[in-house]
Parts: structure tokens; sequence; C-alpha cells
């Protein structure tokens, strides 16, 4: 086995893990196709490429672990996986950026060039929200300041718990370290509750036009990645618990709070321009 030295960059042996990744999107995105087609094995299939997702991110962060904590990471890799996770969270950026550009075309260019086609779709709701020709006629936007408003305050104030327990980290108070992470991932798990119950009482779905499309797309995909980001802030956790962190060494720490506060800004954007525009 070769050592690590500071200059020498460390070249991982060959992995199957991106293998496995791309199996489980592949899963993932079958299964969401089988869901529009309103198949029943859509959900079954869905949740299947759920868990290879959640397996493939286990063992490959596994891994990585390990090496990390065999010394084989020095200052070139710290600098590889700060811009891998800039370039990362740059990518989650433009994909949300897609989705919002979509809603304000349809918003605001679609749905009024398509006023003069109510001759043409008999009951084509023309103001926004509109469920689109042969659909409902009329949607009730959710209302901003329930559970939407609820939620904001909870993911703000996981920002907060979150950047409290950095501020611990770096003082060495594990104590704080932990509580807060804790405290973070409570508010997570409340977050997704919340918005899944909200799921369960609207009157519109995913089918219902192209206002239900971009509000479950906007919403799904954010939900998904709060999900995400609440299993990698307790894997911290637990890796907390076992001393892994340093004052001066944590980046994976840093990694996941770039995420979770990423997370923070899009659910903001996605309350001003989904609930309350």
């Amino acid at each position: 086995m070769q050592t690590h030295t500071n200059n020498a960059y460390y070249v991982p042996p060959p992995s199957i893990w991106p293998l496995v990744g791309s199996i489980a999107l592949l899963t993932l995105a079958t299964g969401f196709a089988l869901l529009l087609n309103k198949t029943a094995a859509g959900p079954y299939v869905m949740a299947l490429g759920a868990g290879i997702l959640l397996f493939m991110l286990f063992g490959w962060f596994g891994n990585v672990i390990s090496e990390s904590l065999a010394g084989k990471y020095a200052g070139q890799e710290d600098a590889s996986f700060r811009w891998g996770m800039m370039w990362f969270i740059f990518s989650e950026v433009m994909f949300f950026a897609g989705f919002f550009g979509a809603l304000f075309y349809v918003r605001n260019i679609g749905v009024p060039m398509l006023a003069d086609a109510q001759s043409l779709w008999p009951g084509f709701a023309a103001a926004w929200p509109t469920a689109g020709p042969g659909l409902k006629t009329e949607i009730m936007p959710v209302h901003a300041w329930g559970i939407p408003a609820l939620n904001t305050l909870i993911l703000l104030t996981s920002g907060v718990t979150l950047t409290w327990a950095h501020w611990g980290l770096q003082k060495g108070k594990q104590s704080q370290l932990k509580l807060g992470l804790a405290m973070t991932i409570a508010l997570g798990i409340l977050f997704i509750g919340l918005q899944w119950y909200e799921y369960v009482v609207l009157d519109f779905t995913l089918r219902d036009g192209i206002f239900g499309a971009t509000f479950f797309m906007l919403t799904g995909f954010h939900g998904f990645h709060v999900i995400l980001g609440t299993v990698m802030l307790i894997v911290i956790l637990f890796r907390s618990l076992a001393g892994h962190f340093k004052p001066e060494r944590h980046f994976a720490f840093e990694a996941v709070a770039w995420y979770w506060h990423f997370v923070d800004v899009v659910w903001l954007l996605l309350f001003v321009f989904v609930y309350i525009l």
C-alpha cells in the first residue's frame, strides 16, 4: 500500500459506486415515468431507486471517510473536495433555475398568450393558477401564510442552529456541535413532515395542468433535497459523536453545511415565487 505524502495526490482504486449510482438514477427516473402514466408499479420502482441511491451514498462516502481517517488526504485533496462541492452546488443552482424559468414563462408569458384560446378550449382558465383544458377550471392556490410560512421559519431556524453547531466545532466545543446538529436534524424532519401533510390535504395533483406540474416539480425536488440533506446531517452527527472532526480539519461538516444553506435559499425563492406570488 502506497503511503500518502504532501506532494503526492492520492488517486483511489477503481470503484463500482458510480455504476451503482447510475442504476439508482435510472430506476428512479423509470419509476417516475411509470408514476406519471398511472402505472401501479411506479411508486414501488421509485422506492427501489431511492433505496439503491441511499445504498450508493453510504457505500461511496463510507469509502471516502475511511480514506480520510487513514490519512490519505492532504492539502491538494482538500482543495479538490472544495472545488467539487462548489461545482456540485452550482449544478444544483442551474437545475432549479430551469424549473423557476419554466414557472416564470408559463405564468407571465404562456398563460396570457393563451387568453384568446378559450373559444378553442372551453373551460380553459386564462388566469393563474390554471389547470388547463379538459381538467379543473379552477385551482385554489396554497395559502402562503399557513404551512409554507411555518416551514420557512423552520428552515431559517435550522440554518441558525447549523451555524451555531459550526461555531462550536471551530471553538472545540463538542457539546455545542452535537446539540446544534441534533436540533438541525429535528427541524429538517419536522419540515419534511409538514410538507408531506400539505401534499395530503391539497385538492390538486401533479397531473392538474401546468400549475400542478410546476408546483409539485419545484416543491417535490426541493423536498427530496431536504430529505437527502437530513440524511447527510445524521451521518455528520454520528461522525461527530465518534470524534472525527477537529477545529482545523472538518471539511465534511462544511460541505454538508453548504448544501443545507443552499436548500434554505431555494426554499426562500419557492416561498416567494410559488406561494406568495
